[in-house]
């Protein structure tokens, strides 16, 4: 991922007035380590159920606020993230709906889809597995659950920006 400002996260909010993004809290911007990151996904610390991704459409950053689901999935029971598309525990996924942009959002229509809930698809899928015989190597697998997450972030911000 590309490296990006405060400045150029708040003017690419898609799904929110820019009232609304002037107030978004910010990350550690400078703690990021943009290469390993296919978005940059955080959530807001006074307000839990609050969340934000940014993810580069093309040549321009898109930013979405998400709100995560006021229940997760039970524990106890393996769920995946529909992002990265590695199974883990229940509670550590849950749903996640954003507004459409424009006016198709503000008339309440959202998007919705199970994701990581610390929103930290990146570092679970750069966990190789350890090399088998007769499987494709460890590298390569990494590769592909990165194109993979690529593919789906970008199909997800689609759908927000649809009307």
């Amino acid at each position: 991922m590309q490296p990006l400002t405060e400045t150029q996260i708040r003017e690419s909010f898609v799904n929110t007035s820019k009232g609304d993004a002037e107030r978004v809290p910010m990350p550690g911007l400078h703690e990021v380590l943009w290469d390993d990151r296919e978005y940059l996904g955080w959530h807001d610390a006074k307000a839990p159920h609050r969340a934000y991704l940014t993810v580069w459409k093309g040549d321009r950053p898109v930013s979405l606020v998400l709100r995560a689901a006021d229940r997760r999935i039970r524990s106890g029971i393996s769920a995946m993230c529909s992002l990265c598309h590695m199974p883990q525990p229940g509670g550590q996924v849950a749903l996640f709906s954003a507004p459409r942009s424009g006016e198709s959002g503000r008339k309440g229509d959202t998007v919705g889809t199970y994701i990581c809930a610390d929103l930290n698809c990146s570092a679970i899928i750069r966990i190789a597995p350890p090399p088998a015989p007769m499987q494709i190597p460890p590298e390569e697998i990494v590769q592909r659950r990165i194109e993979g997450l690529v593919s789906r972030i970008d199909a997800f911000t689609d759908g927000v920006l649809s009307e």
